[in-house]
């Protein structure tokens, strides 16, 4: 349910709307948009009803959240979500893209990659610490050391970091490192993980599972929000269809269908979605096309010898030379790089 107050509601009427709501044991989540100020009230919906919400001074009128995602959907909150992550914002006008290496490998590899995509135009950096992997016996990631390496690749560049969560006992450990915490597809649907995230307050990458339907994916981003955390971005990364000719089939589809019926700021990660660095870089222009917020992207300086996902890594001057060709389409379409 929405409570929607009248505009310029004062905030000790606000106030005494959130003390009641608490009061009969329920959550609220209050959402405060350019015009009005929303509170989106969680619980039992016997209890709900007997609530005199629209007697309360400062309440215009109360609304049933039709969508199964109730913080996630456009009904409590209209205007995009913009998280401001050190001095970028994602979900603005000027569009984002998180570059580097698939995973850590070494000191040197991952500096000299990170300067080059800081030189290139990219805004944050990417990097594996923790990799899941569909074989056990292939490279898993270096671990605390690979976040130490990327923290003082952020000394060294001046680039917010991104890296992957993958069990509920190092949520704190990546937290303390990373500047957003990215939620990789194979754990879309782990609950406990999701609402481990949601106790703390870093930014969250929230990947979109192998064969999740977009409900799915925005029911996993609401378990997120309702633990707290309202920092979140979704990330198309490919689904798992039939064809065969790319790693996965990269839904641009689901960049508008996400825009229409969420806030919330939308990524689009174009190597896991295709596979191939071949079509990754007309798979990057079409993203930006089709309205997304900002690319993850692979970048290696040596694929050949890369530990991890070398067939999508774009070489240093193949990354240099389409962000040259994507500053012109965001352009056309009214956005910045």
């Amino acid at each position: 349910m929405i409570i929607v107050l009248k505009p310029g509601t004062p905030d000790n009427e606000i106030n005494h709307v959130i003390e009641k709501v608490e009061k009969a044991g329920l959550t609220p989540h209050v959402s405060k948009g350019i015009e009005r100020t929303l509170i989106m009230v969680i619980g039992d919906d016997r209890i709900l009803a007997e609530l005199p919400l629209e007697t309360m001074p400062g309440v215009e009128k109360v609304m049933s959240v039709l969508q199964p995602f109730k913080l996630v959907s456009k009904e409590f909150q209209k205007e995009p979500t913009i998280i401001k992550v050190r001095d970028i914002e994602i979900g603005g006008n000027k569009l984002v893209v998180m570059a580097g290496p698939c995973t850590v490998e070494d000191r040197e590899m991952l500096f000299d990659v990170a300067k080059k995509v800081k030189e290139a135009g990219a805004t944050i950096l990417r990097g594996g610490a923790f990799k899941p992997r569909t074989s056990p016996y292939a490279f898993q990631g270096m671990g605390e050391d690979g976040l130490k390496l990327l923290s003082e690749a952020r000394d060294l560049t001046g680039l917010p970091i991104i890296t992957e969560v993958m069990d509920t006992r190092t949520v704190d450990l990546v937290a303390r490192y990373t500047d957003i915490i990215q939620v990789g597809a194979r754990n879309m649907q782990n609950f406990e993980l999701l609402k481990e995230i949601g106790e703390c307050k870093v930014p969250v990458l929230l990947k979109r599972g192998l064969s999740s339907t977009i409900k799915e994916w925005l029911m996993s981003a609401e378990y997120i929000m309702s633990r707290g955390n309202y920092k979140v971005m979704l990330c198309e990364r490919g689904i798992r269809t039939f064809e065969d000719a790319t790693r996965n089939t990269l839904d641009l589809s689901a960049v508008a269908v996400c825009k229409h019926l969420s806030h919330l700021p939308v990524i689009v990660d174009p190597s896991h979605g295709t596979g191939k660095w071949r079509w990754v870089i007309p798979m990057s222009k079409a993203a930006i096309a089709a309205g997304c917020d900002g690319l993850m992207l692979e970048v290696h300086h040596n694929p050949e010898e890369a530990l991890s996902d070398g067939d999508q890594s774009l070489l240093p001057d193949k990354f240099k030379k389409l962000m040259s060709e994507l500053r012109p389409i965001a352009k056309v379409i009214g956005r910045a790089m």
